[in-house]
């Protein structure tokens, strides 16, 4: 009896000191799915499969804790997700068009186009706009890489990453952390306040004194230059498809890059993050 309640009592340890993996996991896809999908319907599902994951974790195999776990949780995530990811094939090509075309004209423009400006380069009515916009949020499709066209499967970064990839993705990461870092301040006030904080963009439009459509433009172009810096460091052929060629709005592209490679080295940007891929304490 004694020895059934000392392990009852080890995987309520191990669960009460691994709830915070919980809470990084379901923010960590929050920030790359639209506002309505539930924060505590996540956390439930999350809560549970950790509690799983220390009933059936056996220790002599090698493998540390937050690994299994982490692999649990984001099954259980996806799981939440999977009935979430209705969004057709028509909605995924209108939203890929007005993408395009925001950066398109954002190209030419110099600065965020009104939603006029685009409906007019689309062809279409500003409602058009509005209504592509609105099915956009209620679908998963979104991430830091632009419209996903695949499904809720692709969301999801692959739990089950070697060294190798594990390594990467913890450089890459890194050269997130410091692209948002670079970012202009009201650029970077908006990230870190709309995917980090989970604060409402009627907050953040209050605190920046602007509407909260402009809060959702700012967000557009900080998601839009983060790609683009990304890629510039991380995978050139992509940037190079997207690149501004000449101009001032060239020009300021050129030193935020150039930003993002100077802040920090291999070393820094590993030192983020934990042997598990986890943030570590700043």
């Amino acid at each position: 009896m004694s020895g059934a309640l000392d392990a009852n009592r080890r995987r309520e340890d191990i669960v009460q000191k691994h709830m915070p993996l919980v809470g990084h996991l379901v923010r960590e896809m929050l920030a790359r799915v639209p506002a309505h999908v539930n924060r505590d319907d996540l956390m439930s599902a999350g809560y549970a499969a950790l509690v799983g994951a220390a009933r059936g974790f056996d220790d002599e195999r090698g493998v540390p804790f937050a690994r299994f776990a982490a692999a649990r949780v984001r099954g259980a995530l996806l799981d939440e997700l999977r009935g979430l990811d209705w969004a057709s094939r028509s909605v995924r090509q209108r939203a890929r068009r007005t993408d395009a075309a925001r950066q398109e004209l954002t190209a030419e423009l110099g600065r965020t186009p009104t939603v006029q400006e685009v409906a007019g380069r689309l062809g279409c009515t500003i409602e058009d706009i509005e209504s592509a916009d609105d099915d956009v949020q209620r679908a998963v499709v979104f991430s830091l890489q632009g419209f996903a066209t695949a499904g809720a499967e692709d969301i999801v970064t692959e739990p089950s990453a070697g060294p190798e990839e594990m390594l990467i993705r913890r450089e890459r990461l890194g050269y997130l952390r410091h692209a948002i870092e670079a970012l202009p301040e009201r650029l970077r006030v908006v990230v870190q306040g709309y995917f980090f904080d989970e604060r409402p963009m009627a907050q953040i439009a209050v605190d920046l004194g602007v509407t909260e459509s402009r809060v959702s433009q700012l967000r557009a172009e900080a998601l839009g230059l983060l790609r683009d810096g990304l890629n510039t460091h991380l995978d050139p052929a992509l940037a190079a498809q997207s690149a501004v060629r000449e101009g001032c709005v060239a020009r300021r592209r050129a030193a935020y890059y150039d930003q993002i490679g100077e802040r920090g080295s291999l070393r820094t940007r590993l030192a983020m993050t934990g042997p598990d891929g986890l943030p570590v304490a700043a």
